[in-house]
């Protein structure tokens, strides 16, 4: 009985998941303007979409954002939790304080930092008003240093969720290992390095996984907070995306941007799926 109860769930996957994947793709090779037409035109799509530079900017933006995002959240998260780890006093606080900002959405939080890293009402103006006329923080206005503005919100809310899944992860250690280690004279943050960190690999695996679904749908943080500029210095591929379809009115386009988001996730999949999986099977 249970696998039948799970054959309307694998329909709807296959039908709304798989069959939209493989029409997103056939109509990417179309002509499809407003409207979807089977009017094929070969790679013309995928010609264009790689002879754009808002598409190339794009690509590096989400490059950038996506390895200092990955990092950032990592390290911070995983540095909170093991703060937290230490038995302190008010940890619940602390917790709910961190992890608040996940709550909101990225719409919210893009609103927020935006004003926040306003020149006139933001740090900047706060900091020149305490008598700092030099100081300048305006990365949102600089095409320059614009994603990392972005950068800071987007760690702002994501960095709580990581801090909890490494804290629960933590909190599955087992005692007489910290208890061996302080025995033996080792350093806490060498336990860290040598010890907990590889036995938490599955722990990291998951960070890595929804962290990096973040990063690929990247679309209303930017959208908030800088609407892709000033110019095209903060354009991701989801906007544009979005933009070429309900835009420019170019399904196409939008199709052939779509399929090539696709093709990376795959690309980045496939290799951690044989390293997950496939090893465990030679073992």
């Amino acid at each position: 009985m249970s696998k039948i109860a799970l054959v309307p769930m694998i329909a709807i996957a296959l039908v709304v998941f798989l069959g939209g994947t493989v029409w997103t793709i056939v109509y990417s090779f179309t002509d499809s303007g407003l409207l979807p037409r089977l009017d094929w035109a070969g790679l013309e799509q995928y010609d264009r979409l790689w002879s754009t530079r808002k598409w190339i900017v794009s690509i590096q933006n989400l490059a950038l954002y996506g390895f200092a995002s990955m990092i950032g959240t990592l390290v911070i998260g995983f540095t909170l939790a093991a703060l937290l780890d230490r038995k302190i006093r008010f940890e619940g606080v602390f917790r709910s304080i961190f992890l608040y900002p996940f709550a909101l959405s990225f719409i919210v939080t893009g609103l927020v930092w935006q004003w926040i890293l306003n020149p006139q009402f933001g740090v900047q103006g706060i900091v020149r008003g305490w008598g700092w006329e030099s100081f300048s923080f305006d990365p949102l206005n600089n095409p320059n240093i614009v994603m990392w503005g972005l950068l800071i919100a987007g760690l702002w809310q994501g960095t709580g969720l990581v801090m909890c899944i490494m804290l629960a992860g933590l909190r599955g250690i087992d005692e007489d290992i910290w208890k061996a280690s302080r025995v033996d004279g080792i350093p806490v943050w060498k336990t860290y390095i040598r010890v907990i960190i590889p036995m938490m690999r599955p722990v990291f695996v998951t960070a890595l996984v929804l962290i990096a679904s973040g990063i690929v749908k990247l679309y209303d943080l930017v959208v908030a907070q800088t609407g892709g500029g000033p110019g095209i210095s903060s354009e991701v591929p989801a906007k544009y995306v979005m933009s070429a379809m309900f835009g420019s009115q170019n399904l196409g386009q939008g199709f052939a941007a779509s399929s090539m988001m696709l093709l990376s996730v795959v690309i980045i999949l496939i290799p951690w799926a044989y390293l997950e999986f496939g090893g465990k099977k030679r073992g």
